[in-house]
């Protein structure tokens, strides 16, 4: 059976995962076990598929055409590309967050209510309870307790990107996304971004794409680096930092490329 295979610590476990582009091989035969309640990094040059490869743990890029996908993801032993999945439920399960902060045009409120009411929340007690504890879970509701009312876009780019993590937490995941969050961020905001994440892992299993490989020996439990779609070396972030197995590893983190 599949579920005796994986280790118990493990939340998501990956085995020969390929991915096709059309005719382009974009992850090739990618092995990885995501540890529960740790944060993993993916570190690599753009364009290597560590995006691509964090949206195949949600299966966002089944919302691309011509998009071939091989291999086994299993979330708690579970296989997500099986035919029984409901996409939108396991999307309530693995949250995500992007690079650009993308706040709906609506009310800070209504932005972190709008999943709880999608999965059918309807009581204003239960969603006001919800509202005030994904905000404190994405400290930031001691700078929009008074704002609730107004606009989320109004909100400067580091809280918005708060904000859409409170918003990802509001449906209860279990394991939370984030495709270079801070990118887009100042370095104060980036910093408060960063003891968010550590202060998450202890609810939530966390993957984090970055190109920021300081970001990465901050924050990252263990760090993966890809290099033109194959996942070259993974382990924990000290030993890869400090002893990579892999010559391409070792040119990379030492800026020799990238």
């Amino acid at each position: 059976m599949e579920e005796k295979t994986v280790n118990q610590q493990t939340k998501i476990h990956v085995e020969h995962l390929n991915l096709h582009y059309g005719t382009n091989h974009a992850l090739k035969d990618v092995n990885m076990d995501i540890s529960e309640h740790k944060i993993t990094a993916f570190i690599g040059p753009s364009g290597c598929g560590k995006s691509t490869f964090l949206k195949t743990l949600n299966r966002m890029n089944d919302l691309i055409p011509n998009v071939k996908i091989d291999g086994t993801v299993l979330l708690d032993g579970e296989d997500i590309y099986s035919p029984k999945v409901d996409t939108t439920l396991l999307r309530k399960k693995i949250g995500m967050v992007f690079q650009q902060p993308n706040p709906f045009p609506m009310s800070v409120y209504d932005n972190i209510a709008y999943g709880p009411r999608i999965h059918g929340i309807r009581s204003k007690v239960k969603l006001d309870e919800i509202v005030e504890k994904s905000l404190r879970d994405a400290a930031i509701f001691d700078e929009v307790k008074d704002r609730l009312k107004k606009s989320a876009l109004g909100l400067s780019g580091g809280q918005q990107q708060r904000l859409c993590i409170a918003r990802a937490l509001a449906v209860e995941p279990e394991v939370l996304l984030m495709d270079e969050p801070t990118s887009a961020l100042d370095p104060i905001s980036t910093l408060k971004i960063e003891e968010l994440m550590e202060e998450l892992k202890h609810k939530y299993t966390v993957a984090i794409v970055t190109h920021n490989m300081q970001q990465a020996t901050r924050i990252a439990d263990y760090t993966a680096f890809f290099l033109v779609g194959e996942m070259i070396e993974f382990g924990t972030t000290e030993q890869i930092f400090s002893m990579p197995k892999d010559q391409r590893t070792e040119d990379y983190i030492t800026g020799r490329f990238g």
